[in-house]
Parts: structure tokens; sequence; C-alpha cells
């Protein structure tokens, strides 16, 4: 028989089912007595499982507080938004959602520059 690559063993490994990932995982316990999954399988069932709960895919960034430092945190929610100073104001005094429906990562960038500026934010 011949030696399979690491290339070529990872290759068939993406092509087979978890269920035919989890036969082979039992049957290299078996005849090695060794358990492969806390090395070699694990890493990725647990991307696969993880993809399936992945949470909100749309939240929206909500000031809570802007803080004592409320002219840059008007400055920060002008830019972001694009409102005028009005507005952007109006939010600041009164709290509110900043951003709606907007992706998890945009929120987190939206969030970190609010709270460098001294606001107490949410995202839901």
């Amino acid at each position: 028989m011949a030696k399979l690559t690491r290339d070529e063993f990872i290759s068939a490994l993406k092509e087979m089912s978890l269920l035919e990932i989890k036969d082979l995982v039992d049957a290299m316990k078996e005849e090695f007595g060794v358990d492969p999954s806390s090395v070699a399988v694990q890493a990725p069932v647990a991307a696969a499982a993880g993809s399936a709960d992945e949470g909100p895919k749309m939240v929206t960034v909500t000031l809570v507080n802007a803080g004592a430092a409320k002219v840059n945190v008007i400055k920060v929610i002008k830019e972001i938004t694009g409102l005028g100073l009005k507005e952007s104001k109006d939010i600041a005094d009164n709290g509110g959602a900043v951003k709606e429906n907007i992706s998890v990562d945009e929120a987190n960038d939206i969030k970190a520059k609010l709270e460098e500026a001294g606001a107490e934010v949410e995202v839901k």
C-alpha cells in the first residue's frame, strides 16, 4: 500500500462527512489505542459546530450614556452616522440607537470608538 502524504490525507478528510470522520477516529482508537480526536479531528469538528451557532448577524449599537466627555462623543456619533451636529447631540443627550442593522464586526468597531470617547454603549 502506498503511503499517503500529509496533504493527501488532509484532502481525503475534507471530502468526508462528519460521520465518516467519526468512524475513522473510532477505527484509529481501536487500531492504535490512541484517541486522535484530541489532536487531529476535534478542531474541525468544533469549527463546524461553532458555525451552526454563530448568533445574530445584524445588530444595533445603542448609546446608553454619553459620559463626561459629551463633546467627544457627539463628534464620534457625527462621524459614524453622517448626521448633523444637532441630531448627533440629540443622540448623545437622550441615548438611543446610533446605528441599526449592521454587522457584528462593524458594531464592535463603533462600540470601541464610542467607548474610547468616554461613552457607555450596548450592542444588541
